[in-house]
Order: C-alpha cells, then sequence, then structure tokens
C-alpha cells in the first residue's frame, strides 16, 4: 500500500467490534470510507453498521491474513490483540496506530517505566513478581496502595486495594498470581482525561480535558469544561502531545490524569478511542471517532473545537432501562445494540448540552 491517503471507496480494517468499533465503523462511513470489522464474537456490535464482519479466532492464521489484503490500513478498537494477531497482519498492511504503543499500553509496568523516562509525573509503582517483592514494594511504598495485574485489567478488572493490616498474599493469590504491579496512592481534587490525535504528517490535535466521575471503577460520567486552570489545561494538553510524538504515534489517545497539589500526574493512557471522549460526539463538530478515521487514513485533522458545554452519562448494567425516560428529555441518546444486559457492562451513553462553550 502506498502512504497516499485513502480515497472514498477504500477500506479499513478495525480489530474488535464492540461499541468503539461500533462508532468508528459509523463515523468511516459518513467520510466514504468502507470498514471490515474482525471479531472472535458473534453477532457483535459493529457489525449492525460495518459493510464487511469477519467472526473468527485471532489464531486463525488464514482468516487474519484474508482480512488483511481485503483493506488498505488496519487499526484496533481495543489494546490486548495478541502479537501473533499483528505480526500476521503488519506483514501484509500498515496498523495504525503502531506497534509501540500497543506493545507500551498493554504491560503496566511498561507503560509506567515510558511515563516516568520522558519525565512525566506518575503513582509510585513497583513491580511484584513473588510474595517478596510484594513485601518489598509496600515497605518502599507504603499503603494503602492498588496491586493490579501487569495485563488485561480494564473497567476496576484485575485490581485489588491493600490497606494496613490486610493480607497481602492472598491478594496476589486472588489475582491469579500474575505478574504485578504495586501503585501507591495519590492525593487528588480530580480526575481528568485529555482525547488527542496525531496525523501521519506528525501534526496533533487535543480535544478540551474533561472531568471522570468512576463509580466501581467504570467511568460514570464525563463533564466538560473540566475545573482547571487556564495553565492546568495546557499543561495537560502538551502531555498528551508529549505521549503521542513519543511514539510516534496515529490515530487518537486518551490519557488518563490526576489533578494534584504536586500537579498532573499521569494515570494511564489508552491507544485508540476512549469512553471519556465520547461527548465530543454532540459536543465538538468533528468527534473523536472521526478524527481517529482521519488520522489512520492519512487525512490531515479535522477542528475539534468545543462549541458546547456537556456531560456525558454512561448507561452501565441495567441502567439503560432509563432509556425509557431518556428519550424524552433533551439528550443525545447513543445506544450500542448490546443484546445481553451485565451488571458492569457499558449498554450506551447519553449527551447532555448543558450550555454554549465559553
Amino acid at each position: 500500500m502506498s502512504e497516499a491517503p485513502l480515497e472514498p471507496g477504500q477500506w479499513i480494517g478495525i480489530l474488535g467490534g464492540g461499541q468503539l468499533g461500533r462508532m468508528l465503523a459509523v463515523a468511516a462511513s459518513r467520510l466514504g470510507l468502507n470498514v471490515h470489522i474482525y471479531e472472535p464474537g458473534a453477532n457483535c456490535p459493529a457489525s449492525d453498521v460495518a459493510a464487511r464482519t469477519t467472526t473468527a479466532p485471532y489464531d486463525d492464521g488464514a482468516a487474519l491474513e484474508a482480512f488483511a489484503r481485503s483493506v488498505d490500513v488496519v487499526t484496533y478498537e481495543f489494546e490486548n490483540v495478541p502479537a501473533d494477531a499483528l505480526d500476521a497482519i503488519e506483514a501484509i498492511r500498515p496498523i495504525r496506530p503502531g506497534r509501540r504503543a500497543l506493545a507500551t499500553s498493554q504491560d503496566r509496568l511498561t507503560e509506567k517505566t515510558f511515563l516516568q523516562e520522558l519525565g512525566l509525573a506518575t503513582a509510585p509503582f513497583a513491580a511484584v513478581d513473588s510474595d517478596a517483592d510484594l513485601e518489598e514494594a509496600i515497605a518502599r511504598i507504603g499503603l494503602p496502595a492498588i496491586l493490579k495485574t501487569r495485563t488485561l485489567g480494564y473497567d476496576g478488572k484485575g485490581q485489588v486495594r491493600l490497606s494496613t493490616g490486610d493480607d497481602a498474599a492472598t491478594a496476589r493469590a486472588g489475582l491469579g498470581g500474575a505478574p504485578a504491579i504495586l501503585e501507591g496512592f495519590v492525593e487528588f481534587s480530580a480526575e481528568v482525561s485529555v482525547i488527542g490525535a496525531r496525523a501521519t504528517d506528525g501534526a496533533v490535535a487535543c480535544f478540551d480535558p474533561g472531568e471522570n466521575v468512576h463509580r466501581d471503577g467504570i467511568l460514570a460520567t464525563t463533564t466538560v469544561p473540566a475545573r482547571l486552570s487556564t495553565a492546568q489545561r495546557t499543561d495537560a494538553i502538551l502531555l498528551a502531545a508529549r505521549i503521542m510524538t513519543a511514539l510516534d504515534y496515529v490515530g487518537v489517545i486518551g490519557v488518563e490524569l490526576f489533578v494534584s497539589p504536586k500537579g498532573l500526574i499521569v494515570n494511564e493512557f489508552a491507544p485508540r478511542v476512549h469512553n471519556s471522549g465520547h461527548w465530543t460526539q454532540d459536543g465538538c463538530l468533528i468527534d473523536q471517532f472521526e478524527q481517529h478515521i482521519r488520522a489512520v487514513a492519512g487525512w490531515p485533522l479535522g477542528d475539534g473545537s468545543r462549541h458546547s458545554n456537556v456531560v456525558m452519562e454512561n448507561l452501565i448494567g441495567d441502567e439503560v432501562t432509563r432509556i425509557r425516560t431518556l428519550r424524552a428529555e433533551p439528550v443525545s441518546i447513543h445506544l450500542y445494540g448490546k443484546a445481553q444486559v451485565k451488571p458492569g457492562r457499558k449498554m450506551g451513553h447519553v449527551n447532555r448540552i448543558t450550555g454554549p462553550a465559553g
């Protein structure tokens, strides 16, 4: 494939068929681009709107090769795609964002080390591969702290809080003895995130930071604008740009931050469109999904300036039944087409405009 921008009618492959893949497919179709979804699970949300879907496991070499040859560029909606599958695809088509971003974000220890090497502040952390490691980490970092698996955790999964007097070895066993990382607690006044984008030519654009509230480890709401000073807002955006540039990134990234008395502290980043960026669908002319499609397709980035203040609210589990009353309210409704309601499962979200951007 040449590095020329994609033209209408060409194909973008997306690994993963959840709600993020669904919303990316909708954005691509508006730009005249076709989407081919690759997803191991049947009847995925993205299949309702994508031009084509392949249902096959990530270890099916023949299916991966056929998928790669059917598209012009490949992206992904989640960061835990197996390395072997990426190897098979990358031998045929470019993957955007690139492999370094994936490898860095897939392992919390690698991610925290990368951020510190960039000179960015993080919570204190230590690798934990044994009970002895955990004892040493607690002695150095102190309690309370959070013990997290190094890989595969999301939405509060794969982690446990340790307080004074807790049985640390039992907590580690509860994570299956998997390689872990102990992170110290950070004193903070707010959690915010920056949704940034970087194009193939290195141009960077960021949306306004949003202020996040989590419930049971899952994002509940994002409010824009966040309660930040002008200096904090600028620092947050520059910090996200610094991460993207260091990774030679192409696409949209979500960077989560703590606002602390010592400044902005990076919690983590996700190399994809992000739940805390859903407000952009109704608060900006160009939302995070179109921005990502533009970037991976080799197009110039769009103008993501905010025209409205927004509160985004996730509909989690049986909260989706609130749609019966929400549909009569002045909100923008986004449902994901998931047939089965489960506790902790994101079923949709609503965006509520609270006023013009000021």
